[in-house]
């Protein structure tokens, strides 16, 4: 990036803060005051896919954490730490996984292309490849990277339910619902993978319910 492009965003971030102080005289002072979200929102570190424009919210409503391919393993702390502030500090009620139609680091997995030390943290997404190599096989092969990406968002959100934060905040009877998405670049709509989690309980069936639909959406 030269010079004259990070001077820019100096310039937009003037006008933007010009721009949203005229047309919500207090904003910022609000958004000091506290931060009370009822959303979180683990999406993919892709530079397309910002959490609060495709959701419609302001900045404060939603937390967010981001990372290649929208991966959530027991390992990373970083993530963990992240759900763990979300939910037992700022009481979220609802936490979604976002995947992306097109997403480079799904594609990776599913070509098994090296692309660098990533290669490494994309081998989590070889693991939802190979658990679910039968279905991905029957999919045509123009659907099966988008079949992936649905898949993989779904297995993120049994990761989470199987996390001790999860684990613990459901056991307290904290309400907390985990939700699988999948976010369309070409047309900026958002699938819902039908894989909704309220609780620990009908963990395994909304599971089976969610990855049969993919089936389903990827013969269609």
């Amino acid at each position: 990036m030269t010079t004259s492009s990070i001077t820019d965003l100096f310039e937009h971030n003037r006008q933007w803060a010009a721009q949203m102080e005229r047309e919500k005289p207090g904003f910022f002072t609000g958004l000091m005051a506290q931060q009370k979200p009822r959303y979180m929102w683990i999406g993919c570190s892709d530079s397309r896919v910002p959490a609060n424009q495709i959701t419609g919210l302001e900045p404060g409503e939603v937390f967010v954490h981001r990372n290649i391919a929208n991966v959530v393993v027991p390992t990373d702390l970083n993530c963990l730490s992240t759900i763990q502030y979300a939910v037992d500090q700022l009481k979220v009620e609802h936490l979604m996984v976002v995947g992306h139609y097109g997403c480079g680091g799904v594609l990776a997995a599913l070509q098994d292309a090296r692309i660098g030390l990533a290669d490494n943290w994309i081998r989590h997404v070889k693991d939802v490849r190979d658990k679910h190599a039968a279905l991905l096989a029957a999919v045509p092969l123009p659907k099966r990277h988008d079949a992936l990406c649905e898949l993989n968002a779904i297995e993120q959100v049994m990761n989470i339910a199987h996390s001790t934060v999860m684990q613990d905040a459901w056991a307290r009877g904290q309400k907390v619902q985990l939700h699988g998405w999948c976010y369309s670049l070409q047309n900026g709509l958002i699938t819902n993978l039908q894989m909704s989690v309220p609780d620990v309980a009908g963990l395994a069936e909304a599971h089976r319910q969610a990855v049969a639909l993919v089936a389903e959406r990827a013969q269609s």
